[in-house]
């Protein structure tokens, strides 16, 4: 029974082999199968998921893209860093009010609109040391510009006298018992001294009346007292406002711009006739121009230096910049098509003919003309000193400041800036632009990446941060040197900016 029912059971084993042979089959099979189906789930699922990520990957980089472009943009219009400095003009505990004179200073101003500005803070400060009564001073009407504007058409005179009056003594004109005494007429020298003008009080025992014939650079740039530097700087800054009518028309004029683009770059760019034949510089001009431009300079008598060379002057860098060259200038350091750029400046030489290549770079081309109506500046017609100073206070609110050459009014306006608290002011290096401009006509370099590269690399110091005054050049002796020295007006740091001292640059 036993070997029976184990014999049965060796067949019923062998019969359940045969049957578990298949179901283990059909189970490997299924095991396989739900085996592929995980794999192309999870494959399915991997590519899905890349698929998903694929927007997050791709919009990231816009995104820094977008960041990286937002910062740069903010570098091109943010002023430099200032470093706590700021304008600092209050007179010194020992500082006297004016006492009660009886001498009076006369002043002819010459020049053009900053050359009197400057001029005039400098015959302020002159009548200071002197002891005298300052008459308002008798613009000039036989420069270049032929203008026939009195010191009230351009200036506030009211405000002038008022904020000066704890300064020095002004008038309006001479008292009329002294309007035909005889006057001592002088030539002040250049960047006279303390010294200097304090031996000239010497004309008061002889005269009661002084006439000064020019008021331009009559004053040292260093080496003054603090009180008369700081004097200075009230006049230029605080007392020589310019006119209702001036200011009124500018303000117009600023925010008009600020609704069309915002933000502007005011471009003093000094491609003028007589800033041409004055410098000599006729590179890109035709024989014709360059003719012209000589003549002017051949005529102009107090113009000293007649026979300039062109060449040379371009490679030292005093030549203003073409139009075409700040084109590519501004473009380099990385300004787009789209900026507003207000040029400050007279009648531009060569007009359209030299104005196009820069306009093909920068369409937002505007001039006062284009800003303001023709009624609004026909009270301004044959006022070029009145012009000039519309153009001025357009400078001086931009966001950046570009001299296309440094002249009067590109030193009057960076001092102010400089004095406003450091707002933008790119300076061109001339002289090393002119051998980046060199290879890019030989080939060696390439506008693009390259060319903003070396470009901005060469400027980034030059933005009007915070610096000490520059003083003359080394190795120049005598009283030449003085004509090297940074202009007080373009710098007045340290006297009329304050700051910590370890953060001033040196010059």
């Amino acid at each position: 029974m036993v070997k029976g029912r184990i014999g049965s059971s060796s067949r019923n084993s062998a019969r359940y082999k045969n049957i578990l042979k298949p179901s283990a089959s059909l189970n490997s099979s299924i095991t396989y199968v739900v085996l592929g189906f995980f794999i192309i789930t999870v494959f399915f699922f991997i590519c899905t998921s890349r698929y998903n990520d694929e927007p997050s990957k791709s919009f990231l980089p816009v995104e820094e893209e977008s960041l990286k472009q937002q910062t740069r943009s903010d570098r091109l219009w943010e002023a430099p860093h200032s470093y706590g400095f700021h304008p600092c003009i209050k007179p010194t505990p020992r500082y006297k009010a004016p006492e009660e004179w009886n001498r009076y200073i006369t002043v002819k101003s010459n020049g053009g609109l900053n050359q009197m500005r400057t001029g005039i803070a400098d015959m302020v400060a002159v009548a200071r040391i002197m002891n005298a009564t300052m008459v308002i001073p008798q613009l000039d009407r036989k420069s270049f510009w032929q203008d026939s504007s009195t010191f009230s058409d351009i200036f506030d005179e009211r405000h002038f006298i008022a904020i000066l009056q704890e300064d020095v003594q002004i008038v309006r004109e001479l008292p009329k018992e002294l309007e035909l005494v005889p006057r001592a007429r002088k030539h002040f020298t250049s960047w006279g001294s303390m010294g200097y003008y304090e031996e000239m009080t010497g004309l008061w025992k002889d005269y009661q009346v002084l006439h000064v014939a020019k008021s331009d650079s009559r004053l040292a740039n260093n080496d003054l007292p603090l009180d008369i530097q700081r004097l200075r700087c009230r006049a230029l800054y605080n007392a020589l406002r310019f006119s209702p009518s001036i200011e009124n028309l500018a303000k117009k004029l600023v925010e008009r711009l600020r609704s069309n683009g915002g933000k502007y770059i005011a471009l003093h760019l000094r491609y003028e006739k007589d800033m041409l034949a004055f410098t000599g510089c006729t590179d890109g001009l035709t024989e014709v121009e360059a003719k012209e431009l000589r003549i002017l300079r051949e005529n102009t008598s107090h113009w000293k230096v007649k026979k300039i060379n062109s060449t040379e002057q371009r490679i030292g860098g005093l030549c203003p910049l073409t139009p075409k060259e700040v084109g590519i200038f501004l473009q380099a350091l990385g300004y787009p098509p789209s900026t507003m750029i207000y040029i400050a400046a007279g009648e531009i030489y060569g007009g359209d003919a030299y104005l196009s290549e820069f306009r093909s770079r920068f369409p937002n081309l505007v001039f006062k003309e284009t800003v303001a109506t023709s009624k609004e500046l026909e009270a301004f017609a044959d006022h070029a000193s009145q012009t000039a100073a519309l153009d001025y206070i357009m400078c001086i609110e931009s966001d950046v400041f570009v001299p296309s050459y440094p002249g009067n009014m590109a030193r009057a306006v960076e001092g102010h800036r400089r004095f406003s608290g450091h707002r933008k002011t790119v300076s061109p290096d001339r002289k090393g632009l002119v051998e980046v401009f060199e290879k890019m006509e030989t080939g060696e370099l390439e506008e693009g990446v390259s060319l903003s590269s070396v470009i901005i690399g060469m400027h980034n110091n030059r933005q009007g941060g915070p610096r000490k005054r520059r003083g003359s050049m080394p190795g120049i002796k005598g009283r030449a040197r003085f004509r090297t020295e940074e202009s007080f007006y373009e710098n007045p740091l340290p006297e009329c900016i304050c700051g910590t001292k370890k953060h001033v640059h040196p010059a």
